[in-house]
């Protein structure tokens, strides 16, 4: 069902028990951050903060969960729209030979066009109040974490237009408020909103932006969506709420945005101007995005519903509330994927550990030999698939979501030398383990079953954990063990870089073959697998920290801070909450929940934390 504003929404959370109303402040600054990571993470519900310091409550974690995820987009099971996008694609990827198999599609466009976007003559409820001398205060923009630069707005769809073929997108970006009328815009060079932003500097133009928080939560979903360019965000929103949406005009540029949204921020970025210092923020990726050069946004006009809701949402160390948009993501988008790149993918899995871009996990229907790399070399040439780091190609009787199961396959089908592919290639600009800014390593592991020409491996059944000690004898006291599965040779080893290095670990005496030796810092919980899983994918460049050694692989996931690792870079700090807002958040969930505290995930965390502000070059430094 379509929802007209976020009031609407919440009242439908209301309904199915899915809110928790606060009326007690709580400050926007770090507090409701550090309240938000407790309920996301204990699945609890979603939260109204109705005293904010500001006349507009604050809704967050309005998607995290499968229920809320699928009453945000207007439906009631995510499968359902994606059988509906599968069929869609099969009708349009078929070739219409003959007049009468045209016609035949004619249906399904009349279909789709009547969720094309319309626009509306007359002003939308989402401009009942027009402030045309803007002051960004009066929103309850959040400062998420400690070494954040600022209060940033976290969940803004970002309307951009290029000036020469029309085409206009809508996309995410964070806000960082500099002042009462400016901000940064937040957008990465792989970006539509950062290509546009170069053709308007190419023209010689100010850049019309405008900004939406709320209104339907499908709009917010829709700005995320991996669309191809060109695609109108606001079609496939349409389709899935199966109600076209309607456009008004805004006050102060041309550019066009749902009549029913909360709150609109208009103005423009001078592409003439120069460029100005935005962050640190703590990320999606668990650590810090530092600070760097960004365009700046300028405030012309902010208009607003009188019932207007003031959307939000925190990003940091895994799960986080991005986890849920993931998955629908891989329910909607694994049709378009098969149909019109690999037709053999069964299924497609992002681990929230792996934070959207870091390890992506695919089963496929195997026919023939070679199958399984070519899909990994398909996959990382394939629209925001490029930005992928690790992809595990698993045949069709495993379960991506069985990490066990995962693993069996990769010990049972792979050898090291034959079905490892090791690459560079673009990565995000957010990730930190590579030596250059968004350039680095590439690792694809066929893991499928192999048919005898793509030659013998050698299984693992064969392994002896007790053959573990005498390898690492000579460094036992130098290092932690933990190893997740018996019976795999998955082995953990947690050090601290005084006492050994990952060079040291290299040069002990492998008399055993078929182990794989993954290194992290000794601050890491090594019987929290998820914790380990997160920071092996963060903090390893395959190309760099991968080593073959007698049939062995050593890989070094430890943070790059130590003067050895000689990495030049600026390495970030992980994202936790400090001990006084910890506290004071203890006793404002001790009077909601009559005195039961839910405990905080940064506390858990703190080992980890290098001290220090966002980023550290060397730790003796």
């Amino acid at each position: 069902m379509p929802y007209k504003g976020l009031k609407q929404f919440i009242d439908r959370l209301i309904e199915r028990d899915e809110l928790l109303e606060i009326d007690e402040f709580v400050d926007p600054v770090l507090e409701i951050a550090e309240m938000a990571d407790r309920f996301v993470k204990s699945e609890g519900k979603a939260l109204l903060f109705k005293n904010t310091g500001t006349a507009f409550p604050l809704l967050i974690n309005m998607f995290a969960s499968d229920e809320r995820m699928s009453m945000a987009i207007g439906r009631t099971d995510l499968e359902d729209a994606a059988d509906e996008i599968e069929k869609i694609y099969r009708k349009f990827s078929k070739p219409a030979d003959g007049f009468i198999s045209k016609l035949r599609i004619l249906p399904g466009l009349s279909k789709l066009a009547s969720f094309i976007p319309a626009r509306k003559r007359r002003k939308g409820a989402c401009q009942q109040n027009i402030i045309t001398d803007p002051d960004l205060s009066i929103l309850p923009a959040l400062k998420c974490w400690p070494h954040d630069g600022g209060r940033f707005i976290t969940l803004p769809i970002v309307h951009t237009r290029h000036p020469e073929t029309a085409e206009v997108n809508a996309g995410m970006y964070r806000m960082q408020i500099m002042d009462k009328n400016t901000t940064g815009m937040h957008w990465h060079r792989h970006k539509t909103g950062a290509n546009h932003f170069i053709a308007w500097k190419e023209k010689g133009e100010k850049m019309p932006v405008s900004v939406v928080l709320g209104g339907d939560p499908v709009y917010t979903y829709a700005a995320t969506a991996p669309l191809p360019e060109g695609i109108d965000e606001y079609l496939l929103a349409g389709f899935l709420r199966k109600k076209k949406v309607k456009m008004v005009k805004c006050i102060s540029n041309d550019l066009f945005v749902p009549e029913d949204a909360d709150i609109v921020i208009e103005g423009y970025v001078d592409p003439s101007e120069d460029l100005l210092w935005e962050g640190p923020f703590g990320d999606h990726t668990g650590f810090y995005s530092l600070a760097d050069w960004y365009p700046a946004f300028h405030v012309t006009c902010i208009t607003h519903r009188r019932d207007a809701i003031y959307p939000a949402t925190i990003v940091g160390v895994p799960p986080m509330e991005d986890a849920w948009i993931g998955k629908a993501t891989e329910k909607l988008f694994l049709s378009p994927i098969r149909l019109t790149l690999q037709p053999e993918i069964m299924d497609l899995h992002m681990p929230p550990e792996g934070v959207a871009h870091n390890l992506v996990l695919v089963k496929i229907r195997k026919t023939y030999p070679g199958q399984g790399m070519k899909v990994i070399n398909s996959l990382f040439g394939a629209g925001q698939m490029m930005f992928s780091k690790f992809i595990v190609v698993v045949s069709d009787d495993v379960d991506l979501r069985d990490y066990k199961a995962i693993a069996k396959a990769i010990f049972s089908n792979t050898d090291i030398n034959n079905h490892i592919m090791i690459t560079k290639g673009p990565l995000d600009i957010l990730d930190h383990s590579s030596d250059n800014f968004s350039f680095g390593g590439k690792m694809g592991i066929d893991a499928t079953f192999k048919y005898r020409e793509e030659a013998a491996y050698r299984p693992y059944t064969d392994f002896r954990p007790e053959a573990l000690l005498t390898v690492f004898k000579p460094v036992k006291d130098k290092i932690r063990l933990g190893m997740p599965f018996d019976e795999i040779p998955i082995v953990f080893a947690g050090i601290s870089k005084e006492s050994i290095n990952f060079s040291g670990l290299l040069e002990l005496n492998y008399n055993i073959t078929g182990l794989v030796l993954i290194v992290v810092d000794n601050t890491v919980d090594l019987e929290d697998n998820s914790i380990i899983l997160w920071q092996i994918l963060s903090n390893t460049d395959p190309h760099r920290d991968l080593r073959k050694i007698k049939g062995n692989i050593i890989i070094d996931s430890t943070s790059k801070v130590h003067p050895s690792d000689n990495f030049k870079r600026t390495w970030p700090n992980i994202v936790i909450s400090n001990d006084e807002t910890i506290k004071r958040v203890d006793n404002i969930i001790k009077l909601l929940n009559h005195g039961e505290i839910i405990p905080s995930p940064s506390a858990r965390l703190k080992r980890m934390d290098f001290g220090g502000g966002a980023g550290v070059r060397k730790l003796n430094d």
